[in-house]
């Protein structure tokens, strides 16, 4: 279940090599034995029409929004969101040492009766 939803100010565009901290992120979520890798999956929005503080052209912004399934005790979703929050961060430190973007993150859980899913990509992890 777990989708990383991550929307940018399209200033940032030639500045993000999404891959790399998707790939960094789904391999956290793995190694912490609460979500399966099949479940797992991530998408950048970039976002044309923005405003970022006073509107200047070279402030920007990005923010990560982890969706999960319910289910998961408070503890294990403080460690995992200060990990990801942790990871994103670092992840956007070679932008923030020279320029200004505000960087948001948030954990959704979602409704346990309201959220659907239907996957068929898990089949192909449990064969492993």
């Amino acid at each position: 279940m777990p989708h990383f939803i991550l929307e940018y100010s399209s200033n940032l565009d030639e500045k993000l090599a999404f891959q790399d901290l998707f790939k960094s992120l789904h391999d956290y979520l793995v190694s912490t034995g609460a979500f399966p890798l099949g479940g797992i999956r991530s998408r950048a929005i970039r976002c044309e029409d923005y405003r970022v503080a006073d509107g200047r052209d070279e402030f920007a912004f990005i923010n990560l929004n982890l969706k999960i399934g319910p289910g998961r005790d408070m503890a294990l979703k403080q460690t995992v969101a200060d990990e990801v929050f942790k990871r994103f961060c670092d992840w956007m430190e070679p932008i923030t040492r020279t320029d200004y973007c505000q960087i948001s993150f948030e954990m959704t859980e979602l409704d346990p009766v309201l959220k659907f899913n239907k996957n068929n990509i898990h089949a192909l992890f449990k064969l492993k």
